[in-house]
Order: C-alpha cells, then structure tokens, then sequence
C-alpha cells in the first residue's frame, strides 16, 4: 500500500512542553486507578464527573466489549492503553497563538502511548512505553468525524495515528504492532503532570549530574530534589537537558519519574490519607478522557484492586525496543528479535525480568541494589468464604527479556544523566 505523508516531528523544539509532558501523565492514570481503590464509593461517582462519556473503541472482528465487572478486583488480566495528545487546543493562553495552534490542534497526536499490561494473577504489571517516531503499519482506522474509513498504510509514524482516526486507531495500532488485545484506554492532556505532583507533595528524584535545559526553562544541581507544579511539569518535558537529547532518552527520565512517583503514591504518606488520594485523582481525570469501557466506577474501582498490592518490584517499565530506520535518520523501526520476545512474553502473561541497561538518559543509582528476580512463590487461592484453602497457583516463571529492552522496576531509584 501506498504510505501516507509523514507527519515533520522529528525536529519540532521542545520548548513547548505540550509536545512531551503527557508521558508522565499517561502513566499516571495507573496511579490513579490505585488510588481510586482506596477512596469512598461516593468520592468516586464525583470522580467520574470529570470525565464523561467516554470514546467508543473499533472492534476487531471477534472481539467484544468487556462486560461492568462486579464487586472487587477484576477478573484475569488487564491491558489499557493510555495516549497523551500533543494538542494545543483548549490549553489555555499560552498555547493559544497562531504558531502553537498551526503546529498542533483539535485532537493532536499522541506523541505519547504507553500500554499498560495487568497479569491474570495480579502479581504483576508492565508499563510499555511506545516511541512516538516507531514507523510501521497502521491499520483501517474509523476516521475522526465518524463516518467512513481511514485506509491503512504499511508505513506510518505512530504518533500520527490519533489524528487519523482518534482513539481508536491508537488502540488498532498497538494491537497490531503487539498482538495485544486492549479493550480499555485513555487519552490525557498536559495539565495533569504539574498537579499530580503537587498533590502528592512533591515527587522526590534523583540527579546524577546537574541538568540545564533553557528550552524547558529547567535548571536543577545534581542530588536529590523534590519538584512540584511547573518544576516537574519542565523535568519531564525536557529532552536537550538530559540523556542524548534525543526523545528516546527523554522516555528513560519519564521512567525514572514515573517509578518515584509510584513510590510515593504507595508510601503510607498517601495511601494512608484520603484526601492526598481524592486530590490526586481529580487532578488526573480532570484532564483525560476515557474510553466508554473505562467510566464505570466499577470498573475503574476493579482494575485499582488488582494493582494496589503488586509489588513495586514487579512493576517493570520498558521501551518498546527500537532499531534505526534505514529510510530516515530521524525515525525508528522495531527491533524485531527483541520486540518478538517482549511480545510473546506479554501474550504469554509472564512477569518480565530486564537483563539490559536502564535508559539514555538514566542510570542506577549507587545505593540501589539489583533487583531480584520475581519471587516464584504460590499465592493461596480464596473459597467462596473468603478463607484461603489449600490449592494454590503458581506464579509463572518470568521472562527475561534480551538486552535490547531498556527499562526499569518502580523498586529501582534512577538517576538522571544531563547532557551538559
């Protein structure tokens, strides 16, 4: 098939922060969904008012909607898609000149997607970051105003994908790049990064070099700093100030700020005050909207309760490995040995164990013990008394992915590398 236009990304600067900042927000709605497990039905359903209808998702043939699940932690497992546009439009006075709204508007692109994978036993998650710049196919989308079709092309940027075809041709995309089938997703805005941050208190991050980045109007000293609001919002936009200056680095700090967030979300300091929790999450829905499948309280209730009591070692963080594009410099391609391991791996249900590096633009830092590898043990399985009885089911063996797939656990501290 004949490929579409290529959509000039590759060179857009980052001074902007729409552009980048919805890869930490995207993560967050994980965050939430925990968060959202501990706090009053009736907190909830005020929730909920924050982020309406919900978007339809495109079926592909066979699948079928996820029935309203019943009361407590979902059944098997879960994979939801989150997506963060790159639109300027809507987001307030400083994004809304000729040039912001020339450059990006309406629906955006999601410059950001990460795909987060729940195991069947709930002992494990995965959060796999999708670069923006990945060309591959892209399938038959419902095009934008509902009516008709978006014919697919065998080589596109991911990124233009929710511009094609909105939501749903994101969710198309990343089922057809990883044999995944999502049901549930989530687009997000920008705003939600600088107060999710501050209503945690401040998220605590590492630095192992200082880190200047005039275009993010980012300038942090090395050790550890607490950034709340616009300072977080420019920490994780920047990309000149840290890594390579490349957007694949850029996902590496993304990681290292989404895991300390976890921390803190999981530190009794939160957990254990309903309001930092409430605050949190009307921070977050106040600035995504969901798919129709995700705006049940049920449902966001259940998927919380089969994430609240993973482990922060089994919270695994990777980026979907990625080789040069032989065609342009500025792109990537799968790395199609490593992808098919993560893949099977994910199909499969397995924990995953990294055996690389963490990202460009990070590095471990040098109190942090390696992680183990996910604890084999068996889990007792509960009666219809709620009792545990004598059968139970073991986790499954972890895959452990080649070294081509960067990432990190939550359990791992990270510290930012500046490219000064």
């Amino acid at each position: 098939m004949k490929a579409v236009p290529r959509m000039r990304h590759g060179r857009v600067p980052s001074s902007n922060p729409v552009l980048v900042v919805a890869k930490a927000v995207a993560t967050g709605l994980a965050v939430v969904l925990v968060s959202v497990g501990c706090i009053a039905g009736i907190a909830v359903w005020q929730l909920t008012g924050n982020v309406g209808q919900g978007v339809h998702l495109a079926l592909l043939p066979g699948q079928s909607a996820p029935p309203v699940p019943g009361v407590g932690a979902i059944e098997g497992g879960v994979n939801l898609l989150l997506a963060g546009t790159d639109t300027r439009t809507g987001q307030g006075s400083s994004f809304s000149d000729s040039a912001n709204l020339a450059s990006s508007s309406g629906t955006g692109n999601n410059d950001v997607t990460m795909v987060l994978h729940i195991s069947a036993d709930h002992q494990s998650a995965s959060v796999i970051s999708i670069p923006r710049d990945l060309m591959g196919p892209i399938p038959d989308c419902p095009s934008p105003d509902g009516k008709g079709t978006v014919s697919a092309t065998d080589y596109g940027m991911f990124n233009t994908t929710l511009s094609r075809g909105g939501l749903s041709c994101v969710v198309l995309t990343a089922e057809k790049l990883t044999g995944l089938s999502i049901p549930y997703a989530a687009m997000i805005s920008f705003d939600g990064v600088s107060s999710m941050a501050t209503a945690v208190g401040g998220v605590t991050v590492c630095l192992a070099t200082d880190v200047n980045d005039d275009y993010a109007n980012l300038h942090l000293s090395a050790g550890q700093q607490t950034i709340t609001g616009d300072t977080a919002l420019a920490f994780v936009r920047s990309r000149h100030g840290v890594g390579d200056g490349s957007d694949l680095g850029r996902i590496s700090n993304q990681q290292l700020f989404l895991s300390a967030l976890v921390r803190k979300i999981k530190s009794g300091d939160v957990l254990n005050n309903p309001v930092t929790l409430f605050s949190l999450a009307n921070a977050a829905t106040k600035n995504m909207t969901l798919s129709d499948t995700l705006t049940s309280p049920a449902t966001m209730v259940a998927i919380a309760l089969a994430l609240k009591n993973i482990s922060l070692d089994n919270v695994v963080f990777v980026q979907y490995p990625t080789a040069a594009d032989p065609n342009d410099s500025n792109r990537v391609v799968a790395n199609a040995s490593a992808a098919a391991a993560l893949d099977k791996a994910l199909k499969a249900d397995q924990p995953l164990q990294l055996s690389g590096t963490v990202g460009a633009a990070t590095q471990i830092a040098p109190t942090t013990t390696p992680t183990p590898t996910p604890t084999l043990t068996t889990t007792p399985a509960p009666t219809q008394s709620g009792t545990a009885s004598s059968t139970s089911t073991p986790i499954p063996t972890a895959a452990v992915l080649p070294p081509a797939v960067t990432g990190q656990t939550a359990a791992e501290v990270t510290c930012t590398k500046g490219n000064n």
